[in-house]
This record gives C-alpha cells, sequence and structure tokens, in this order.
C-alpha cells in the first residue's frame, strides 16, 4: 500500500481539546519504534534505496537534520514570530550528509539524543504556550505548538512507514 506523498498531505488542525500529552508521548516512542523496526536488517538494506527515494539511513538521517527546525520553531511561536521559520523543501542537508556512510547505530542514537532534547523543551512548556500561534510558511495555516508537534509526529511516522515499506520491499 501506497502511503500519500508528504507534500500532498492535508492536516486538519480544528481540534480543541488538549492532546498535548499525548502528542509528546507518540514523539518520546519514535526512537524505540525506529529501533526495532531496524533492529535485524543488514547494511546491505540499511543504504539500499527503496522506489528511488531515500535508504532507510537516509530516512533516519533525515529525522535527526530536521530536528533543529522542529526547535526552531518551538522558538518562533513562544516568541510570538508572526510566521515560522521556512523549511528547506529540497532537504539539501539530507541529501548532501552521506547519512549512508555512517554506522546505523551511531545515526539511531544520535535521533534519540536529539530527540530526548525536544521532550525536554516540550515539556517544560506552559498550557498557555501550547496555544500560542504562528503561521506556517508552506500550509499558509496558522499552528498553535500543539499542531506542530502534531505536525512532527505525522511526519515521524511518515519515515518510519517508508522505512518499513523500504524493508518489505528489500526482504521480498
Amino acid at each position: 500500500m501506497e502511503q500519500a506523498k508528504w507534500f500532498d498531505r492535508k492536516f486538519d488542525f480544528s481540534f480543541t481539546q488538549n492532546i498535548f500529552p499525548s502528542i509528546i508521548e507518540r514523539m518520546r516512542g519514535t526512537p524505540a519504534r525506529l529501533e526495532e523496526k531496524v533492529d535485524s536488517i543488514s547494511n546491505n538494506i540499511a543504504v539500499a534505496k527503496g522506489n528511488g527515494g531515500w535508504s532507510v539511513k537516509e530516512n533516519i538521517g533525515h529525522l535527526i537534520d530536521l530536528e533543529p527546525l522542529w526547535i526552531g520553531r518551538l522558538e518562533d511561536i513562544i516568541n510570538k514570530e508572526s510566521h515560522l521559520r521556512v523549511a528547506d523543501l529540497t532537504n539539501k542537508k539530507t541529501d548532501e550528509a552521506n547519512h549512508n556512510a555512517r554506522n546505523l547505530n551511531d545515526l539511531l542514537q544520535e535521533f534519540r539524543l536529539v530527540r530526548k532534547n525536544t521532550i525536554q523543551r516540550l515539556e517544560a512548556l506552559t498550557e498557555e504556550q501550547i496555544y500560542l500561534t504562528s503561521l506556517h510558511p508552506r500550509l499558509k495555516t496558522p499552528m498553535r505548538m500543539m499542531d506542530h508537534f502534531l505536525f512532527v509526529a505525522e511526519h515521524d511516522d511518515h519515515h518510519l512507514a517508508k522505512i518499513s515499506e523500504i524493508i518489505q520491499l528489500l526482504k521480498k
């Protein structure tokens, strides 16, 4: 089953309940889900390009590469900036990083560390801060802190699904 392309996704942030604790838990679990997913794959599978896209290692590296953007946008919202900082939609950082040359366990440990730092920042937010908004530059929609990190959790899951797709394709 093929999932929708990330840039084609539509998001609904109309909910009013405080679901931020659940979002934090979901994000906290991403490193463990990622580690379990790649636990028994060979380096050949970890570096192979799936359907012309990134490899497993490159997908993991991409998650690491974007963590500073997520934190930067957290700061944009706290600082009441009108717009969230713009992402590099070409993903130049990931494409040039040569993540395939890195050790898989090192990538997993680095992601665990950067995500742990993000979670610590999220846990320090007040309820008032999770309802502050800034405009998302690509989606052209106001995003609360809570919406932004739901977007991040969805992005995590998008790449976890891509990694599953690659592994299933290559283990056939």
